[in-house]
C-alpha cells in the first residue's frame, strides 16, 4: 500500500471520528490503568461493569490495596481471569506507593515493571492517558493492519513498528483508536462488513477477494 492511500484512509477515518476515544470508562491514568489491566482477554463493556462498582468505592492506588486481593476478587469476579488479575492489581497498588508516589509512571519501562502490564497495556496508557505517541496493537489492530494492507506482519511487535512508520505524522496520535474501532464494529473478523466500510476502496483485501 503506498502512502497515498494510507493518508487517505485515515483522513477519511477522522473526517468520520474526529474525536476518537476508548471504549473503557475511566477519569484519571490510575483508573485507566487498572481498567486496560483487567480488559486482557475480557470485553470493555464487561470491564466497565465491574469498574461501576469498583471505581466509586475504590479509584486510588491505597484504597484499592486496602481493600486486598479477596476484597477486590469481590468488585471484578464477573471478569475472566480475576483471581490473578487481583493479585496483579494489589501489586501494582504497593508499587506505585512505594516506588511512584501514589502516581502513573510516564514511561513503558516504568510502567511494564508493574505486574500485569506488558507493552500493550503501557502502549494504551502512554497513548490515551499521557497522549504519547506509542501503538497498543491488540488482536483488532493486527487483523486491520494485515487485512487492510496499512501495516502487515507476521507478529504484533512487527505491526506496531510498521505502523508507526506508516500511519500519516498527523493522524498518528489517535490512529490507535480509529483502528481497534474499526476492526470492532466493521473489519470484524469472521465477517468482515465490506459493504458498510468506509475505506473499502482503498483496502487490499477487498481487491483480493475480487480479484478471486
Amino acid at each position: 500500500m503506498n502512502a497515498a492511500k494510507r493518508l487517505e484512509i485515515f483522513r477519511r477515518l477522522h473526517a468520520e471520528n474526529p474525536e476518537p476515544k476508548t471504549e473503557l470508562e475511566y477519569s484519571n491514568p490510575f483508573e485507566l490503568l487498572i481498567a486496560v489491566t483487567l480488559s486482557a482477554q475480557a470485553t470493555d463493556v464487561s470491564v466497565n461493569k465491574a469498574t461501576a462498582k469498583l471505581f466509586p468505592v475504590a479509584n486510588t492506588p491505597q484504597a484499592i490495596y486496602d481493600l486486598g486481593v479477596e476484597g477486590l476478587s469481590e468488585y471484578i469476579k464477573t471478569i475472566g481471569l480475576y483471581n490473578s488479575k487481583a493479585k496483579n492489581v494489589i501489586e501494582t497498588c504497593r508499587l506505585l506507593l512505594e516506588r511512584h508516589g501514589g502516581e502513573v509512571p510516564q514511561t513503558r519501562e516504568e510502567l511494564e515493571a508493574l505486574p500485569g502490564v506488558g507493552r500493550k497495556t503501557a502502549n494504551v496508557v502512554l497513548n490515551t492517558a499521557f497522549r504519547q505517541v506509542a501503538m497498543a496493537v491488540d488482536t483488532h489492530i493486527f487483523r486491520v493492519s494485515n487485512r487492510t494492507g496499512i501495516a502487515p506482519g507476521k507478529n504484533v511487535l512487527e505491526v506496531e513498528k510498521k505502523l508507526l512508520k506508516f500511519v500519516p505524522k498527523e493522524f498518528l496520535l489517535d490512529s490507535h483508536h480509529w483502528l481497534i474501532l474499526h476492526g470492532r464494529y466493521v473489519c470484524q473478523a469472521r465477517k468482515p462488513r465490506c459493504g458498510s466500510c468506509i475505506i473499502e476502496d482503498l483496502c487490499e483485501y477487498k481487491q483480493k477477494t475480487s480479484d478471486d
